[in-house]
């Protein structure tokens, strides 16, 4: 999910770019014209502006690996599912697409789980959920 979001915010910062220099070239500044160009870079931008600090944890593979006790709730609100991860012992929460094959899930069923995060803890990578008496490995990504 990371590289998308990297390469969407490229992506919309050059089209946004171009289409100033064409409205430059060519002497056409219509509003609507503006409007879609302004709108790539700001996005575009606010992309870059989210994705570009963890690029290096990213592309060196700097990870850190947040581990405690775990509750695992579904999400199901809208078209996509999503699970996400709450770790009482760090407060943080995090969420992945894939959801998990496991028995039961929701805030009364404890796991141990560990799950792996860029250095600033911005993007999941990957997780392990451990059954939280026995220690023993459940699922992982």
């Amino acid at each position: 999910m990371y590289y998308v979001l990297l390469t969407l915010g490229f992506v919309f910062c050059v089209f946004g770019i171009v289409g100033f220099i064409y409205m430059w070239i060519a002497k056409r500044f219509s509003f609507f014209d503006k409007f879609k160009a302004l709108v790539g870079v700001v996005l575009g931008g606010l992309l870059l502006w989210i994705t570009l600090p963890s690029l290096k944890y990213m592309i060196f593979k700097e990870y850190d690996v947040v581990k405690g006790s775990c509750t695992i709730e579904i999400d199901s609100s809208g078209r996509s599912s999503e699970a996400i991860f709450r770790m009482p012992d760090t407060d943080e929460v995090f969420s992945f697409s894939d959801i998990p094959e496991l028995d039961a899930y929701g805030k009364a069923i404890p796991y141990y789980c560990e799950v792996t995060v860029s250095k600033d803890h911005m993007f999941e990578v990957d997780y392990k959920i451990y059954d939280a008496e026995s220690k023993e490995l459940i699922t992982n990504k």
